[in-house]
């Protein structure tokens, strides 16, 4: 019998869980809802690993309540919003997460989520399927084309990078804000800007790509909005809370925002009703990583991480 226990909080894809079952006795979530705290903490008395997902909220109270042979709690996906990483380091657990293999997966999603906007392909595809469609005219769901626009991005780490390459394929002009300015060979091109309120005017195209942090929530409110060109298409699949919903759909509405591209939403799935209602969104429920390829990636490096911090080695990707 393997010397281990590893607790899955939720089913990974076939492949991680029979390398986990192979090496480890493993314990899985097999239903469909996310544990609850008390669940987690009950289901890891047992256990020397747990690995979770962004869906889990691993929070100080989780942290301190967790039996003291937890040595890692192995985040599947990259960002740490939902977990307390000072009550992880208090505690004494390393927390990993999975950087760099969600990278070309989600700036696929982006250029989807941009064209999607940009082309009214929610609207085409409810014509269609409710059978409203009479036929091709010249003036029908005329959109906008990508060509010779300015794209702006904010947040030109990995992912806002791959998205930037994949977009100069459209022929558009890449302006980004960050931090600071990058290196030119990571810049290939792209136009620095200091702030976020110097880029906005440009950006006839947005697209978001900062981490979520107390200083990014609501980072696009009504008064960045407004800075936009009227019309502007707007893609978010970074984290759902660098938007002000009640913001967004107001300019989208008014025309300020022309069109919205959304993969990730604060509080999903309970998203904020007022983006059914309109025509101009095209919405995805958070698709970002939902490759075959990118979601076995993260699974094995998850477990690799778990292989590591048993077996006395340090984890690779630990970011607590």
């Amino acid at each position: 019998m393997p010397e281990h226990a590893v607790l899955f909080t939720l089913r990974l894809p076939d492949a991680e869980e029979r390398r986990a079952a192979r090496d480890y006795r493993l314990m899985i979530n097999s239903g469909d809802r996310p544990l609850t705290a008390d669940e987690i903490v009950s289901r890891s008395q047992e256990v020397d690993a747990v690995v979770c997902s962004v869906v889990d909220k691993m929070t100080a109270a989780v942290f301190s309540r967790l039996p003291a042979r937890v040595r890692i709690v192995a985040s599947f996906g990259v960002g740490t919003d939902h977990l307390d990483l000072a009550a992880a380091k208090a505690r004494g657990v390393v927390v990993t997460n999975t950087p760099e293999v969600l990278t070309d997966a989600t700036a696929e999603v982006a250029l989807l989520l941009l064209l999607g906007a940009a082309r009214r392909a929610y609207e085409g595809q409810e014509i269609l399927r409710s059978g409203r469609w009479t036929g091709w005219a010249p003036t029908q769901l005329m959109g906008h084309q990508l060509t010779g626009k300015r794209l702006g991005i904010v947040g030109l780490g990995r992912i806002g990078q791959a998205v930037a390459r994949r977009a100069r394929g459209f022929g558009v002009e890449i302006h980004y804000s960050d931090q600071r300015r990058l290196p030119p060979e990571k810049e290939e091109g792209a136009l620095f800007h200091p702030t976020v309120e110097e880029l906005l005017p440009l950006s006839q195209l947005l697209s978001l790509h900062a981490p979520s942090t107390p200083e990014t929530k609501h980072l696009l409110d009504a008064r960045r909005l407004a800075l936009l060109p009227r019309g502007a298409i707007v893609v978010n699949s970074a984290r759902g809370d660098l938007v002000d919903d009640e913001a967004l759909i107001a300019a989208l509405r008014s025309g300020q925002v022309g069109a919205a591209g959304l993969d990730v939403f604060q509080g999903e799935p309970a998203i904020n009703p007022g983006y059914r209602s309109l025509p101009n969104t095209f919405l995805l429920p958070h698709m970002g990583s939902a490759t075959i390829e990118t979601r076995e990636a993260m699974g094995f490096r998850a477990l690799d991480n778990v292989d590591a911090v048993l077996s006395g080695r340090p984890a690779t990707d630990r970011v607590a």
